[in-house]
């Protein structure tokens, strides 16, 4: 990007700015001192001011002709320079939410592709493996069988180490 281009290149003097935006020299100074505007300096130590720069004293000036303070504007200033880099935070949040959030459904989409996989997979091999004995699909398991205790007479029982009656 050549320097013209760029808007937060200082390019320009403090005449420069005073003609363009039809204000005093003493007026940039001013909000300079006051640090409202702080521009850059050259190496013979003359202000130079960038585009960006130059919009935000044509704000200044603006709000100076409605009667506010310097105080006051230099503040105002300060928040929407804030409250830019929070936008642009929130932007950034915002895109790199939305990146998770894509890798998360492609994570989902992996995944089921795996389980299904695994469930054909898990079929084939039932197919060709016989169950393991006492596990045939028409066996009730262990735990809906009757008890094998139920028809049996009261006899000892062991309790925390004990013999005890039923």
């Amino acid at each position: 990007m050549e320097p013209f281009e760029d808007e937060n290149v200082p390019l320009y003097t403090v005449g420069q700015v005073a003609e363009m935006l039809s204000l005093k020299q003493a007026f940039l100074r001013r909000i300079d001192e006051l640090q409202v505007v702080s521009p850059q300096r050259s190496a013979g130590r003359q202000r130079r001011y960038t585009r960006v720069e130059i919009r935000v004293i044509r704000q200044v000036a603006t709000m100076a002709d409605e009667g506010m303070t310097m105080p006051a504007i230099r503040r105002i200033i300060e928040l929407e320079q804030e409250l830019a880099e929070v936008v642009q935070q929130r932007d950034d949040l915002a895109a790199r939410l939305s990146e998770i959030a894509a890798e998360r459904i492609h994570l989902l989409q992996q995944l089921a592709l795996l389980r299904r996989r695994a469930e054909h997979d898990g079929q084939r091999d039932d197919d060709l493996d016989p169950p393991p004995p006492g596990l045939a699909a028409r066996e009730e398991p262990e735990h809906n069988q009757p008890n094998r205790h139920q028809n049996q007479e009261p006899g000892p029982e062991r309790r925390r180490g004990e013999l005890t009656e039923r």
